[in-house]
């Protein structure tokens, strides 16, 4: 495997680390940050998250509170405004003088980001390696005022849930999940979302059915979850940061709502709605009932019939398909 541009950097000498603790923002499952030294992982992807701290590293869903840092390393991620925030955060809570270390594969985007950053700062150095680039600079002792810019404020939809900038249907609810909400049926008993994001579906359905006991949101994204808390305030919700492919319930589900996420970085995947639907076959009730949203173009019927004994089409308009599952296999 090859090394992290990090570590080749500074074996080849290019880059030298000042001494101090360091903060690896957005840290990746996968990612050796040895040759950093001491590394205050931040993660609030649960599935990253918890790699890193199986593997003993110390790791957080968000920047420690009054710690100050010598180094900065920030991986970016698909959405061009989350980076930006990430980079930002990590500027302040780097003391002056102190090194960031921007990381990024071209597909992700870090050529707009090394434009973005040449704008704003003088640029120490770049590598460019495995088809992607490690961009470092010194933080300045007044930060620019363009920093605060890439700070994004909090955006209410219409309907007064507030989501979270650079996350996925930052602007509002996708029309995959509208139509969810619109064409499940009255549920009853305990209800699980499966990817619930920052809360749009539960809350709405939480809003329009009384038969439901509970309902447990699930959700990888620590900020997502977070959002969906401050959203809803039903006593019947609960909040989960957990990976939904691992995830094991108190007792099994009599019925489970997802719109499943169906991208890894840029790339489509299904691979991850097929997850999806397997979890969801696990954590149902015998006699539990799945209902799932997702692109007309995306293969899940073999995965339904995998997973189920029956299933039908609840709807098929604007691009979507609804299923509907029953009779999870074991």
């Amino acid at each position: 495997m090859t090394p992290d541009r990090w570590t080749l950097a500074l074996e080849a000498g290019e880059l030298s680390l000042p001494p101090g603790p360091v903060l690896a923002l957005r840290a990746q499952g996968d990612g050796d940050y040895a040759a950093l030294g001491e590394v205050t992982c931040v993660q609030g992807f649960a599935p990253d998250h918890d790699r890193l701290a199986a593997r003993g590293l110390r790791v957080s869903p968000e920047i420690p509170e009054d710690q100050v840092f010598a180094t900065a390393l920030v991986q970016i991620v698909k959405a061009r405004a989350g980076t930006m925030a990430s980079i930002a955060e990590a500027l302040m809570v780097l003391r002056p003088g102190g090194l960031l270390l921007v990381d990024g594969q071209k597909e992700e985007g870090i050529e707009a980001i090394l434009k973005l950053l040449r704008g704003v700062f003088p640029i120490d150095g770049v590598m460019s390696k495995a088809h992607g680039k490690l961009i470092w600079l010194t933080r300045p002792e007044v930060l620019p005022e363009a920093v605060m810019a890439w700070i994004p404020e909090p955006i209410e939809t219409e309907e007064g849930y507030v989501t979270v900038p650079g996350g996925f249907s930052a602007d509002g609810p996708d029309r995959g999940s509208e139509l969810l909400v619109a064409l499940v049926p009255q549920l009853t008993g305990r209800v699980a979302d499966l990817g619930a994001g920052w809360g749009y579906v539960a809350g709405e359905i939480l809003s329009e059915q009384d038969g439901i006991e509970s309902l447990d949101l699930i959700e990888a994204d620590h900020a997502m979850l977070e959002a969906a808390a401050a959203n809803i305030d039903d006593p019947r919700a609960r909040f989960h940061w957990a990976d939904v492919t691992r995830f094991a319930p108190e007792a099994k589900y009599d019925a489970i709502v997802s719109n499943p996420p169906f991208h890894h970085g840029r790339r489509a995947d299904p691979a991850l709605g097929r997850a999806f639907i397997a979890a969801a076959s696990r954590m149902l009730a015998p006699k539990g009932r799945f209902f799932m949203v997702a692109n007309r173009h995306l293969p899940y019927e073999d995965a339904l019939k995998a997973g189920f004994g029956t299933g039908r089409l609840l709807g098929e308009l604007e691009g979507y398909k609804i299923y509907e599952a029953a009779k999870p296999k074991r």
